[in-house]
């Protein structure tokens, strides 16, 4: 929570004092005019400009909450955007500003006696809405970030109180504060956390597609990162730094902070005047104030309290009616109950387009709620989980056709509603039904083909055996990279062969002893050694565990649980570790073959692909088209890439061998580097949809 708090405790802090600032120098100004009974315009002013920023917060929360998740992620992405422009200004402003400020203040007070007590309400209203406004949206992009934690409102009203103190001590002459340094310090640790803020709104953009490379990850520490650590937390919520980044994101940052603090710093560097302090209080002859009401024949007078009971008033009107009209939900969307017994009450014929139906379960079970085709079963839209007594938006393509819904309650029979027709033009695409026993075959299929890889691997890990026993350490290079590619390709990464995976395919991330840590063991152990000139007596241990553990893994798996609905997610996550460790040369322990094994999960990608070809093609016929020429495209890389180093072998730091002609992935060419990264992160859009599509979902 503090980690979180602590960027909208500085931006409280300064803008409440910098909006404080205004409002003292306009206090004192009217005290030295003799005008103290125009100091309730001042407050009234300020009063309207608070509720204005209140309202603007309500209205961002409640009518995002009525979004589309993907709609919420575009939405607060931009916000998040326009947040940094707001902020990046203000820091400018006020770093030019400080210096003249309580006389151009005056200056307009001054003006404002002369044409009336209006004018007076407006010039303070101005003076301290700005940054009301940018506070309200700062914080709102600030707390959407930090999720569920109340940091961001403590930090900001931590923040709000102290500046508070400071601008009354500053008024009263009590307290001295260099406030050109104070905006200067505050200035440049706000481009700081301003430069995160944009990493996360446009990565907040890229999850609502409005911007690609969703995928594209340039940063991945998730693998030697704890994000629930101490440090994680720190960095992420006074930073927005992540383990994980994409290269969009890299770029902002990195682009915004050299650029921004550039120009912040040599607008420092600059000479500067000394900076105005907020006058004391003291007599001073007073401006002309314009007419008086005898002079004009107004001698009705309007109650204390209606000006600023009206402006507290009216922007909160204003903001409750439009996120009454917004009602928390998208226009035209339709509630519709679900309960055990009667599902779909409240559902009409909608209109053709995308639509929302916000699902509320009456019942006391939790449920499983469909928009269904009543003749072929198939989904158009869905909810997984729909707890008694919560709402939920349900967003789907509706076409001409026949719709009901299908209310599958927990430990209960599935309940479909009575069905509706809509009419007009346009189709809608629908998923049709899996169930698990339609997993089975390919599921049969593709455990053949693992069983079939084990054996082969049992044989090589024995080669390799026989190799390091004989001192044979060129050849045990070559057979180690045949034998792990062999494992790679059998899509082990992802908890299929449960323990024995850290056994055989282990990394040393994350071990207290590192490379030396006696739990490291398997296939990179034994890299790092044969790569960095350790001696045959030295590997033999580890060679021999890697046989027996080999071993236990073709004798455990035929027994080993395999969740059939598990299949259609390795399609997609055999390829996107291998986008994050192989691709950016993490996994690398000296034999630089990290394309080499890229190369082996594409095929086992490709298996996964056959086996699941035919429950995909029936679902989307033009999906297998798109992906096969993916990876027609990815595969006509890595062999360039293995080609172009054919013969040349590859030396890790502490030894030279025999790497089968692959180039290391840090010896690419940058082109050809980013060729096969955009390659494969253009597979991994496109493989995206399987999982969806091949997800097993209730009938009863």
């Amino acid at each position: 929570m503090w980690d979180d708090a602590f960027p909208s405790f500085l931006i409280g802090l300064r803008e409440g004092l910098e909006a404080g600032l205004i409002v003292s120098i306009l206090i004192a100004t009217l005290v030295r005019a003799d005008a103290r009974t125009r100091l309730p315009q001042v407050w009234t002013g300020v009063l309207a400009a608070v509720a204005l920023a209140m309202s603007f917060g309500a209205v961002l929360t409640f009518t995002a909450a009525g979004l589309s998740a993907t709609a919420q992620e575009a939405f607060g992405g931009t916000l998040s955007v326009l947040a940094v422009a707001f902020v990046t200004a203000m820091v400018f402003w006020m770093r030019r500003s400080a210096r003249h400020l309580s006389g151009e203040i005056r200056e307009k007070v001054t003006a404002a006696l002369a044409m009336g007590s209006g004018m007076l309400v407006v010039t303070s209203f101005l003076a301290v809405g700005r940054e009301g406004l940018e506070t309200a949206l700062f914080l709102w992009t600030t707390a959407r970030a930090a999720g569920e934690s109340t940091g961001p409102m403590l930090g900001a009203g931590i923040g709000l109180v102290i500046a508070a103190g400071l601008c009354w001590g500053l008024y009263r002459r009590v307290l001295k504060i260099n406030l050109t340094r104070f905006f200067t310090a505050t200035g440049a640790v706000l481009i700081v956390i301003a430069a995160g803020v944009l990493g996360y709104g446009l990565r907040d953009l890229q999850e609502g597609r409005v911007l690609p490379g969703r995928t594209a990850y340039a940063v991945d520490l998730s693998g030697h990162v704890d994000a629930g650590s101490w440090y994680a937390t720190l960095v992420q919520g006074v930073l927005n730094l992540t383990p994980t980044m994409t290269w969009l994101q890299v770029a902002a940052y990195v682009v915004y902070l050299a650029v921004v603090m550039t120009l912040f710093v040599r607008g420092v560097r600059a000479p500067r005047a000394p900076v105005e302090r907020p006058p004391a209080a003291g007599p001073a002859p007073a401006p002309a104030a314009g007419p008086s009401p005898a002079a004009t024949g107004r001698t009705r007078r309007r109650p204390a309290w209606a000006v600023p009971v009206t402006v507290i008033a009216v922007p909160a009107l204003v903001a409750g009616l439009v996120v009454a009209l917004s009602d928390g939900k998208p226009a035209g969307a339709q509630t519709v109950a679900v309960s055990e017994s009667d599902c779909g009450k409240g559902f009409t014929a909608p209109g053709t387009g995308r639509r929302t139906f916000q699902m509320h379960n009456t019942g006391g079970r939790t449920s499983e709620v469909y928009l269904v085709d009543p003749a072929t079963n198939a989904v158009y839209g869905e909810i997984e989980g729909l707890a008694p007594g919560t709402t939920r938006d349900l967003v789907a393509t509706v076409g001409a056709g026949t719709y009901a819904w299908r209310c599958v309650p927990t430990g209960g029979k599935a309940v479909t509603s009575a069905s509706v027709r809509v009419g007009g033009s346009g189709t809608a695409r629908a998923v049709l039904p899996l169930a698990e026993s339609d997993l089975r075959p390919p599921l049969a299929a593709y455990k053949a083909y693992v069983a079939a890889g084990l054996t082969t691997l049992v044989r090589q890990t024995d080669t390799l055996t026989a190799d390091v026993r004989g001192g044979r350490l060129a050849a045990a290079r070559a057979d180690w990279l045949t034998a792990h590619r062999t494992y790679a390709s059998l899509g082990a990464a992802y908890g299929t062969f449960a323990d024995f995976d850290g056994k055989i395919d282990g990394r040393p991330d994350g071990l207290s002893g590192g490379i030396g840590d006696p739990r490291f063991t398997g296939f990179h152990r034994i890299e790092y050694g044969l790569w960095h000139g350790e001696s045959a007596a030295g590997l033999m241990p580890y060679v021999q565990r890697l046989g027996s553990d080999v071993r236990g893994l073709r004798t455990a798996f035929p027994g080993q649980d395999f969740d059939p609905s598990d299949l259609p997610l390795r399609c997609h996550e055999i390829l996107e570790n291998t986008l994050q460790f192989e691709l950016t040369g993490d996994t690398d322990q000296g034999s630089g073959t990290n394309l080499a094994t890229a190369d082996a999960d594409l095929a086992g990608t490709k298996e996964l692909l056959r086996v699941l070809r035919p429950l995909v093609s029936a679902r989307d016929p033009q999906l297998p088209a798109t992906v096969d020429a993916d990876v027609a495209r990815l595969q006509a890389l890595l062999d360039a890439a293995h080609q172009g180093a054919s013969g040349k072998g590859a030396s890790g730091k502490g030894g030279s061998g025999n790497s089968g002609g692959w180039t290391p992935v840090e010896s690419l060419d940058p082109t050809a580097r980013a060729r096969i990264n955009g390659a494969t992160g253009q597979l991994l859009e496109d493989l995206a949809p399987i999982p969806d599509l091949l997800e097993v979902r209730k009938s009863g």
